[in-house]
């Protein structure tokens, strides 16, 4: 069943509904708000910003798109680009894009104009949907893309070099177009982190859609009362597949904007959010703001908060026994992805199962996983292989690569690139990525592995380990630290600390600096090499 169907039916069954919130706290006015005028306001007038969608709302901004691009001779097969920032809009613009037949491509926020100009040639784009942020990325490059595509412009103020998308969907018809829709139609084109060069363009069905709606509310149990928060960025998978789980229950998310604590806290209890999806950086924010006394956790009502969830890149077990002890009666869950293979979990760890803390879980549902050699066979438990998928929510391709397909897609098995061992009971901990294995002396060194020993020093607020070119050694371990705000750590303290490692997993060389991450929180290591390699060789030091 195609996706657009199950938002046909929330109109029908819940059409007064509230479905969407957006909050910007940051925005410094007062304007369309509602919910007891934001529960009265408290404790700053001043700084928030709240609108909010019912279920019949927003299909009916989805149905006067899709008309308005059915008008513009978009058809099925076609694509629509969005570059967006969370907002209202988003999620009718998608659903109107689907409604046509078209696929949607959601763009990356943070991409530069060539990395924009790339993907909508790339995808084949045919319109370009973008909003304010991006006035002045998209009119760098609009002469070069504009020709033969469409850029509709979504907010105040409409530039020139674009068209106004509210004033051209206010006269379009509210009506569903009459598009027939199958599972085994194309429906999506996502694309990769990009952290080795330009991003790959994936291809997604109808099918894996679905699927993932089913999957993220078998995996968290999503009723009709929960409040889902959303704050990472829609164009990922991982947050806009996370939110089919309250589209597949007719259920309320919130998206807010901003991540600072007090946001995050205040949005949870005021709008009683049941459901939180926090990336790495963010739970270890909030924990160092309650730890600081910035925040107080008896200034919100929380006890309604049932689900913390984390996704998009490893999770120290450091941090979650430190999440336990200021919210013990939280259920956890960890989710393993990838844009290839949908974003709420093609493993996932189960609520159940927070004993086992430090793996990425099991096969998600629906789900097949195997662990297989360079040569492809399966390994035994507690070897080291590649973790390999299979299930409905597989990508179709790399759009436009078929090298880089063959590269990754082996039968029905998805080769993700991630190195993993499973334990005695069938749980997968990740090792780490394929290409970020370190390799010194001839000895395979995981950087997650120290990583995470390195996160449990009470100093360190993050932490990545990469290889730098050693004439020796080939490559030597180098952990890049960022202290936590009011704390001092010395290399000679990093070095007695790591003396519990096997010798061969100790640090040889140590850099105090910020750690880069992008939008959905992994870390950018090719950026680290490129910072602190130069591709220079270097002496490793004798130490430890």
């Amino acid at each position: 069943m195609p996706i657009t169907e199950i938002l046909d039916r929330n109109v029908r069954e819940y059409p007064d509904d509230i479905c969407l919130v957006e909050i910007n706290p940051e925005v410094k006015e007062v304007r369309r708000v509602t919910w007891k005028e934001y529960e009265l306001m408290e404790p700053n007038p001043t700084t928030h910003y709240r609108r909010e969608i019912t279920w019949h709302v927003m299909n009916e901004k989805a149905n006067r798109f899709a008309n308005l691009l059915i008008s513009r001779g978009i058809k099925k097969g076609d694509k629509v680009a969005i570059l967006l920032m969370n907002c209202l809009e988003w999620l009718p613009i998608y659903f109107g894009i689907l409604k046509t037949g078209a696929l949607a491509v959601p763009l990356n926020f943070r991409y530069a104009p060539d990395e924009i100009e790339y993907c909508v040639k790339i995808a084949d784009v045919d319109i370009l949907v973008f909003g304010p942020e991006f006035i002045g990325r998209v009119e760098e490059i609009a002469d070069n893309i504009s020709k033969n595509r469409l850029l509709f412009y979504v907010g105040d103020n409409c530039p020139t070099f674009a068209e106004d998308y509210a004033a051209m969907t206010a006269n379009c018809s509210s009506l569903s177009p009459d598009i027939k829709l199958t599972d085994s139609d194309d429906a999506a084109i996502y694309f990769s982190s990009g952290t080795t060069g330009f991003p790959k363009a994936i291809l997604h069905n109808h099918e894996s859609l679905m699927h993932s709606c089913k999957v993220e509310q078998n995996h968290h149990g999503q009723s009709k009362d929960d409040v889902f928060l959303c704050i990472p960025p829609l164009y990922h998978t991982g947050a806009k597949m996370h939110w089919f789980g309250s589209l597949l229950s007719g259920s309320k998310a919130i998206l807010l904007k901003g991540t600072k604590p007090e946001y995050i806290l205040e949005a949870v209890s005021k709008e009683k959010c049941t459901i939180v999806w926090l990336l790495v950086p963010w739970a270890q924010d909030i924990l160092e703001a309650i730890d600081s006394g910035k925040v107080k956790l008896s200034d919100y009502e929380l006890d309604q908060w049932r689900l913390m969830h984390i996704g998009a890149q490893p999770v120290p077990p450091s941090l979650i026994k430190r999440w336990k002890d200021y919210f013990p009666n939280h259920q956890y869950d960890t989710n393993y992805g990838l844009s290839e293979s949908i974003g709420p979990g093609c493993v996932h760890l189960g609520v159940d199962n927070i004993h086992k803390v430090g793996a990425i879980g099991k096969a998600g549902y629906g789900w097949e996983t195997k662990i297989v050699d360079e040569n492809g066979n399966t390994v035994n438990r507690g070897e080291v292989g590649e973790l390999c998928v299979k299930g409905p929510g597989v990508m179709t391709c790399y759009y436009h690569d078929k090298k880089a397909t063959d590269e990754v897609l082996k039968g029905d098995w998805l080769f993700t690139g991630d190195m993993a061992e499973e334990d005695e009971d069938g749980f997968i901990f990740l090792v780490d990525r394929k290409k970020d294995v370190i390799i010194s002396g001839g000895e395979n060194i995981y950087p997650v592995q120290i990583e995470d020993f390195i996160r449990t020093n009470n100093a360190v607020h993050d932490v990545a380990v990469i290889g730098l070119p050693d004439k020796r050694l080939g490559e030597i371990t180098c952990a890049v630290i960022e202290v936590k705000e009011n704390h001092l750590l010395t290399e000679e303290e990093v070095d007695e600390f790591c003396m519990k490692l096997p010798r061969y997993k100790r640090p040889r060389k140590i850099i105090f600096a910020d750690i880069p991450r992008n939008p959905t929180g992994k870390i950018e290591k090719p950026r680290l090499r490129e910072m602190y390699a130069g591709g220079s060789v270097v002496d490793a030091q004798n130490r430890g």
